[in-house]
């Protein structure tokens, strides 16, 4: 049995007709491209405002972000541009007198926006079940020292116990029992803590130096 060979196929269309199917076809590329873009951006548009509109926190609003605790000397960061001057200096005078004795203190929450901290509040009623038993570990906006820039959340657990020991000195002191991370500028330096209080939804009036 014979085959019929056939001859290589030649594009016969002048060449005007070919340019002109090779530029629309680049062209509904370039289109679909586009609207590909259009697409990722319109998405990362969406998230940043939903983002927003549900409140999550940022820098801006006092966030440190979980495992890179600040250094007090970090005072450009908002959660340490927003404390109280004087709780702020009293803290870089510790901080640097523990260096010394090979103790680091960094900050793991300082200054915090009403919303930063009414997102805290809301997470908590969400973990502990309800509004009461939150209030044991996070105030709410309009009583939050932090939101006032009078409250430190200070880490590791060394530096802690050694304000502890040491910050009265400084007018530092720890506040609550339960957080022994929570130091607030309660004295005046070389002056005597006030006594713990059981947890943050102890009620009384702060203590200030």
């Amino acid at each position: 049995m014979s085959h019929t060979v056939l001859p290589p196929f030649r594009d016969e269309r002048p060449t005007r007709v070919r340019r002109r199917i090779t530029f629309v076809a680049l062209g509904v590329c370039l289109a679909a491209l586009v609207a590909a873009l259009a697409t990722v951006l319109a998405g990362l548009a969406g998230a940043a405002l939903a983002s927003s509109v549900a409140g999550d926190p940022d820098r801006s609003g006092g966030l440190v972000a979980s495992g890179s605790p600040l250094q007090v000397t970090e005072v450009d960061e908002p959660a340490l541009a927003g404390l109280d001057a004087r709780l702020r200096d009293a803290l870089a005078e510790a901080a640097a007198d523990a260096a010394e004795q090979g103790i680091e203190i960094r900050v793991t929450s300082g200054w915090r926006s009403e919303a930063y901290q009414r997102r805290l509040m809301e997470d908590a009623i969400r973990t502990h079940g309800s509004e009461a038993e939150a209030r044991r570990y996070v105030a709410p906006p309009e009583q939050s020292r932090h939101v006032t820039g009078d409250a430190v959340d200070l880490a590791p657990v060394d530096a802690q116990y050694w304000l502890i020991q040491y910050g009265d000195a400084y007018g530092l002191c720890q506040i609550y029992a339960n957080e022994s991370w929570h130091f607030e500028l309660a004295t005046t330096p070389g002056g005597v803590c006030p006594e713990l209080r059981e947890d943050a939804s102890d009620g009384r009036a702060p203590a200030t130096g």
